[in-house]
């Protein structure tokens, strides 16, 4: 058994601070929690002054998988299975090293995420604990079809999804509406499917006990995704023809379900701001405020792997996102909830991650200063434990060997 002490230790239930804290980890698990010297002895004790520990951070939604250089037609890419697989490693140790212990990955070609997923599970491979959507289920020719997942009636609806859970996902997702990012598809204020054909999708994943996130920008989308029961709704940006136009009633209704929305707030909402204007953006965070007024549960996630004006969003971002939360008036702690335990139970996961208490996963991580102070400290990472196993740091080596 491990200790390890800091000055505070957030357990990431809400409003829970342990002054002068520890966490006792054996292998995988959390044994303990609590105070300073409540675990008794153990033959390795790593003591953090002016450090915080708290579970390890969540991005519910990434895409590892996304070409880096892709025809701006087709959207394919010359980029073998092989290459891309590796630099979906590469995407997954540089996420980790943000402090990221768990991901859900929502969309991706081939199936390479279920290969990651388990070469990082096995220790093949150094990255968080992955969640992998694979195909996208999308039209033809809809948003994201270049990643496999065509279908355009029920049964062909059905058939993708039974696929996808055959392969070994973890979640299905759903393009309800069109997207910028596919040239030709169907605009993002454009619904792809029904009510009726987004509920096939939902009972496919409720067999094999899997949630359904549903990307959704357009209002007649966010509805009919509230409407067929899915886990999530990512972005939920409200858009018209033109513009984002908020919906009041749509929000309670959505409140109302208990369904929850990733925003996809990320790290490079500032540049994207510059460059296509600020009302389009401000517009976007207004709404995403006004959804937290309504009582939206939200959650965190960047989208990150995607590029808009050759502005990349890299997966390694993450804080960045969460500081943008913190700039709409959010507060540390919230955030940190949102980034944390509500993300975990959002994606299904909260039986196992997302808070510090005994019989969890040792997913955590360290931090020099406090975020519920300022929540930049989350960047200034000393440890990161995924399942126990001690991620190293540049200029911690000697940290974290001692615990690994």
């Amino acid at each position: 058994m491990r200790i390890i002490r800091a000055d505070r230790v957030l357990t990431g239930r809400p409003g829970e601070v342990i002054q002068g804290g520890e966490v006792a980890v054996d292998g995988t698990e959390i044994v303990s929690v609590g105070p300073r010297g409540s675990a008794g002895d153990a033959g390795e004790v790593l003591d953090l002054p002016g450090h915080t520990v708290l579970p390890g951070l969540i991005d519910a939604h990434v895409h590892l998988g996304f070409d880096a250089k892709v025809d701006p037609v087709t959207r394919r890419s010359a980029e073998s299975d092989h290459h891309l697989l590796l630099r979906m490693a590469e995407n997954a140790r540089k996420l980790v090293s943000a402090g990221v212990t768990t991901a859900r990955d929502l969309g991706g070609r081939g199936f390479l995420d279920l290969a990651l997923r388990d070469a990082i599970e096995e220790g093949l491979a150094v990255g968080p604990h992955l969640l992998a959507a694979t195909r996208p289920i999308t039209i033809t020719g809809g948003h994201c079809w270049y990643m496999g997942g065509e279908a355009d009636d029920e049964p062909a609806i059905r058939r993708v999804a039974r696929e996808n859970l055959r392969a070994g996902a973890d979640c299905l997702k759903v393009m309800v509406s069109g997207g910028q990012m596919t040239p030709g598809a169907p605009p993002s204020w454009v619904r792809q499917y029904s009510t009726e054909q987004i509920r096939a999708i939902v009972e496919e994943a409720a067999t094999r006990g899997k949630g359904v996130a549903a990307h959704a920008h357009a209002h007649a989308a966010i509805r009919s995704a509230v409407e067929a029961g899915v886990a999530t709704i990512e972005h939920c940006t409200f858009l018209t023809a033109t513009g984002h136009r908020y919906d009041a009633e749509l929000a309670d209704v959505v409140a109302a379900s208990g369904t929850y929305v990733c925003p996809t707030v990320h790290g490079v909402f500032w540049r994207l701001r510059d460059t296509f204007g600020s009302e389009m953006f401000d517009a976007w965070l207004d709404g995403v405020v006004a959804m937290r007024a309504a009582g939206v549960r939200l959650i965190a996630g960047t989208d990150s792997g995607f590029a808009a004006a050759d502005v990349p969003n890299p997966t390694d971002a993450y804080v960045a996102g969460l500081e943008v939360f913190a700039h709409a008036g959010f507060g540390n702690a919230e955030i940190v909830e949102m980034a944390t335990v509500r993300a975990a139970d959002a994606c299904g996961v909260g039986a196992v991650t997302g808070t510090l208490e005994a019989g969890k996963r040792a997913d955590l991580i360290a931090v020099r200063g406090d975020p519920l102070d300022r929540i930049a400290d989350l960047r200034n990472l000393t440890l990161v434990l995924v399942s126990g196993r001690a991620v190293t740091q540049t200029g911690v080596d000697t940290v974290t060997s001692s615990v690994g």
